[in-house]
């Protein structure tokens, strides 16, 4: 697996590309490994690495979330042994710690020695990381199907739809308590693609954490963004999307007029 990784890494690469494609490459690897031992049976891909992975949205991303789709035969043990003897059948000895003791099962997968080894890191201490998350209990209304990737490996995902992705996508973004610059990065990719979003899934998402159902549809779609965007800083988003764009320039586009605008136009 490192001479697979540095086969995919050239001179030309800021050290910055470099860490954001070894850690996709790991990504990818750990995918083709869920479908190998069927997890794909109860898990839903959705996130920002499954809008990269399945649609190639140009962004990197840092986690792999999963949503449960069938909870009869889920075990999160099972799946982080499996991961971890696979990875290590592939010459990546990782290291985990999986809490599964909240609604939100999740693990932080560490890879010593492989920056290092990559000419990333002079220190062998230092660490790539993957983390992976499992909601056991997400809000009901998404709708999975399933894609051969062809990225490196070829490999099955089940995977949210666009629509249901962009409902969770958007109840990220106006109700997560702190802001995540990728969440708007998403946002507007959705936007410019001209996604309408799973209203099921967006209702039941916001009355799951904020305890009522503000039955958001096609008719009061716009006034919510337009409600939404007012509350973002958006300055504090670009810093926090930088180091994962594969074009810096895009960072242009995280102006409140300019989404307000395509919001207006759009929606």
């Amino acid at each position: 697996m490192i001479e697979l990784i540095k086969q995919q890494l050239t001179k030309s690469m800021s050290d910055e590309e470099k860490l954001n494609r070894c850690r996709e490459l790991v990504q990818l690897l750990c995918l083709k490994i869920l479908d190998e031992h069927k997890f794909f049976d109860h898990l839903a891909f959705t996130g920002g690495t499954a809008l990269r992975v399945v649609f190639g949205m140009r962004r990197f991303s840092e986690d792999l979330d999963f949503s449960l789709a069938k909870k009869e035969g889920y075990s999160f043990s099972r799946m982080n042994d499996d991961v971890l003897k696979a990875l290590a059948l592939a010459g990546l000895k990782a290291e985990s710690k999986p809490k599964a003791e909240k609604t939100v099962h999740s693990t932080m997968l560490k890879f010593p020695g492989v920056l290092k080894e990559i000419g990333l890191s002079s220190l062998g201490s230092r660490k790539l990381s993957v983390k992976l998350e499992v909601d056991t209990n997400p809000p009901r209304g998404g709708h999975v199907q399933n894609r051969i990737i062809q990225r490196v490996y070829a490999f099955n995902v089940a995977h949210f739809d666009l629509s249901s992705m962009f409902a969770a996508k958007l109840h990220a973004c106006f109700y997560r308590t702190y802001v995540k610059g990728r969440d708007y990065y998403d946002f507007i990719w959705y936007m410019g693609n001209k996604v309408k979003p799973n209203f099921t899934l967006l209702n039941n998402a916001i009355a799951q954490t904020q305890g009522q159902n503000p039955a958001i549809d096609e008719g009061t779609f716009r006034e919510f963004l337009l409600k939404g965007i007012e509350k973002i800083d958006f300055k504090a988003a670009q810093k926090d999307v930088e180091r994962f764009l594969e074009d810096k320039s895009e960072l242009r586009l995280f102006d409140t007029k300019l989404i307000r605008s395509s919001i207006e136009s759009v929606y």
